[in-house]
């Protein structure tokens, strides 16, 4: 087959190394020049790498790319047009997937899911948006295997079949900027659900309305954790089926929002083999992931934490709500749009928690007028600090004996930074240099 490659960045690299070893003939779209490609390997690159694809029998989709931008281009492309996570679930030998999706939490709560399947013995392989293209390791895997996806918005938008059990976390409105309004964000979340059999399992976060509207599109059975019959807390422990797993007060990770994120991968474990011991281990050992609340170190009396990964405002309240003490909260960064009146309000209900807010990057004057509106005058604002380093240290300077630095920005990176994990690990790199 002719087959385009559009996006040559993670995924698209698998899909290479897939396809290539097929010994299809493989051209590389990607509107940028600077890329490597394989030697020998055909490519279209630069500000026209959309056009004229109608020549190919199969378009490969990049996550990051919008189906609508393939469309404007190349009217009635979609029809040919697949992605990694398709082509994974039609050739994975193994029908044991859990997809996992949300707004936030599927990468801690895919982690430890895939973490207690294995700590039962099962032969386990974590992948998705966690940074692992699953078409890596298909080779790898057996009738008997278990695979744990994180899966995007970007990645369901077009899903063509749904995971034997499907987990949807807390959901909140996000990626605006990408898709054409909520309604889409959430139809693109429901895809994981939408092509399940009625002996799937659809496992949704209870006390969110999104979470269960995004579930209901499945015809399998619906499990509501954070309430029996899924995992839930009880008097400061985390139960299921009349059974104690662990106390809260035993988990490694930061923050109750968290417990949500246990909840939800016990429930999913659960569904696979029932072992309390086994659970309980993970459960009490498990620190969290790199870039999300995760503690650097301590000078002079200052706790730095980089929270990188918080690229949305409700996860910043998180983090706030999860480290003790005063704090400096570095803010901002690439402006999506977002509404910011939730998060002021917060801010100004809960004065007591902040030395002050460290507003920088592209956003900081939209968010220091939404604090204003409420009456929050408690911030610097500091759009002009030009990288990480003149920004830790201006929050330094305003932290005091006790307190505690926190990157958790609301916002994504691309202001100033290529990606998260740069911004996260530029803040930790100047940190372990003061």
């Amino acid at each position: 087959m002719k087959i385009a490659l559009v996006g040559y960045d993670t995924e698209g690299k698998a899909s290479y190394e897939y396809f290539q070893s097929q010994g299809q003939d493989i051209t590389i779209h990607d509107q940028s020049t600077e890329i490597v490609v394989p030697p020998g390997v055909k490519s279209v690159l630069g500000k026209n790498y959309l056009n004229n694809l109608d020549q190919y029998d199969l378009i490969v989709r990049t996550a990051g790319l919008s189906p609508k931008k393939l469309e404007a281009t190349n009217p009635g492309i979609l029809s040919k047009t697949t992605t990694l996570i398709n082509e994974f679930i039609k050739a994975s030998p193994t029908k044991h997937i859990i997809g996992i999706t949300g707004t936030k939490g599927k990468g801690t709560t895919s982690t430890l899911t895939a973490k207690m399947l294995q700590a039962v013995g099962k032969d386990v392989h974590l992948g998705g948006n966690i940074g692992v293209p699953p078409l890596t390791f298909l080779n790898k895997l057996t009738p008997k295997s278990w695979v744990v996806l994180e899966l995007s918005s970007f990645q369901l938008i077009d899903l063509s079949a749904s995971p034997s059990i499907a987990v949807c976390l807390m959901v909140t409105p996000e990626h605006l900027d990408w898709h054409l309004d909520l309604d889409e964000y959430l139809q693109s979340k429901s895809q994981l659900f939408r092509h399940q059999s009625p002996e799937d399992i659809a496992i949704y976060f209870a006390n969110s309305n999104l979470s269960q509207q995004i579930a209901s599109s499945s015809p399998g059975q619906k499990i509501p954790y954070f309430i029996p019959p899924g995992a839930y807390i009880n008097q400061g422990t985390i139960m299921i089926d009349d059974q104690v797993i662990c106390r809260t007060s035993d988990l490694k990770l930061l923050g109750k929002h968290n417990w949500q994120n246990v909840c939800a991968a016990v429930t999913a474990a659960w569904q696979v083999a029932q072992d309390v011991t086994a659970y309980h281990s993970v459960l009490t050992s498990f620190r969290g992931l790199e870039h999300r609340l995760e503690f650097v170190r301590e000078v002079n009396h200052i706790r730095f934490y980089n929270d990188t990964y918080a690229t949305g405002l409700q996860a910043t309240i998180a983090a706030i709500e999860a480290i003790d003490g005063k704090k400096v909260m570095i803010l901002g960064g690439y402006d999506r749009m977002s509404d910011l009146s939730n998060f002021a309000s917060y801010a100004s209900e809960h004065q007591e928690k902040f030395r002050t807010l460290l507003l920088i990057g592209a956003s900081s004057k939209r968010l220091a007028a939404a604090l204003q509106a409420v009456g929050f005058t408690n911030y610097v604002l500091k759009p002009e600090l030009p990288n990480i380093g003149a920004i830790v240290h201006e929050a330094y300077g305003l932290a005091q004996s006790g307190d505690a630095v926190v990157l958790s920005p609301g916002f994504a990176s691309f202001d100033m930074f290529k990606n998260f994990t740069e911004r996260g690990n530029q803040f930790k790199a100047t940190v372990n240099n003061l």
